[in-house]
């Protein structure tokens, strides 16, 4: 099979790639399932930067008169048994949802990366006794573990962002320490140390900046399930607490009593659930490709 060098092929289109569009548009054609991905994460973050001009209603605004109301003129997509517009209270739990999807990666990144590149570069007992804290963390499925914590930390934003984040750490820790791994052992290490560079600089200005690559798509992965997980939490009651509009919440509040005469309140909430994890997850299938030379082909 033959191997496509992407940078030669993407140089000798560069008569019709002009400036950040151009090549946009290329990587679109190349990637249509990722342009999919990339496009509705987009529409779901400018959806919860505006969701104050978006949404036509207050989110937490109740109306005893518009109790189940079905989709119309008024409420496009119905309204709860609150008398609450369904669609203001999806807009505006884009917001909360992409927040702890996004506080929740970063957090548990942040942590990983720390954890990973220390016990990579360092080795020896610390790596040891590191590396078995994560096969005992790992040990529980990420809804187990946050289910858990959840419990333990109360239903709050905050205690939602650290209870997703915490089963995170695992997997970046893991694959930075992999990455460092080798490239610890590298000639431009070597090189570093023989100037006289110390074995902090090295680590953080050498080592990690080539650890990126792989982060990003495991970052991209772990904002899906970050996202799916809170959805659960608060199906559950431990996630996010009134009067914030979460996905989850609503589904839990509906599912049960209202599924089958007002199922608007069930499928709505979960085709934004649906939607959000679909798109980041095409998202990071495409740019595992664009970033892991062993994947093109």
């Amino acid at each position: 099979m033959t191997t496509i060098d992407h940078d030669a092929e993407l140089a000798r289109a560069g008569a019709n790639i002009t400036g950040l569009g151009g090549q946009l548009a290329f990587m679109a054609r190349r990637y249509p399932l990722g342009a999919v991905g990339a496009v509705i994460v987009l529409v779901f973050v400018l959806t919860a930067v505006f969701a104050n001009f978006i949404a036509p209603f207050d989110p937490t605004a109740t109306d005893a008169k518009a109790s189940l109301a079905r989709p119309g003129s008024v409420y496009w997509l119905g309204a709860d048994f609150m008398g609450r517009d369904m669609f203001s209270r999806i807009v505006y739990g884009a917001r909360i949802s992409l927040a702890v999807g996004a506080g929740a990666t970063l957090m548990g990144g942040l942590l990983g990366v720390s954890i990973g590149l220390m016990s990579g570069y360092l080795g020896g007992a610390f790596d040891l006794l590191t590396q078995r804290l994560m096969d005992i963390m790992q040990s529980l499925p990420l809804l187990v573990m946050a289910l858990v914590m959840a419990a333990a930390l109360g239903p709050s934003l905050e205690n939602t962002i650290i209870a997703i984040a915490i089963p995170l750490v695992p997997s970046v820790a893991r694959v930075v320490r992999s990455s460092t791994l080798s490239l610890r052992e590298q000639p431009f290490v070597e090189a570093a140390r023989a100037v006289g560079m110390g074995e902090l600089r090295i680590a953080v200005r050498h080592v990690l900046p080539n650890t990126l690559a792989p982060l990003i798509v495991l970052a991209t992965a772990q904002l899906g399930s970050a996202i799916l997980v809170e959805a659960s939490l608060s199906f559950l009651g431990l996630g996010i607490p009134e009067p914030y509009p979460s996905w989850g919440r609503m589904l839990s509040e509906s599912a049960a009593e209202y599924v089958r005469t007002a199922p608007w309140l069930v499928i709505f909430p979960g085709v934004a659930i649906s939607l959000t994890v679909f798109g980041t997850n095409l998202l990071g299938d495409a740019l595992r490709d664009i970033l892991d030379p062993r994947q093109r082909s």
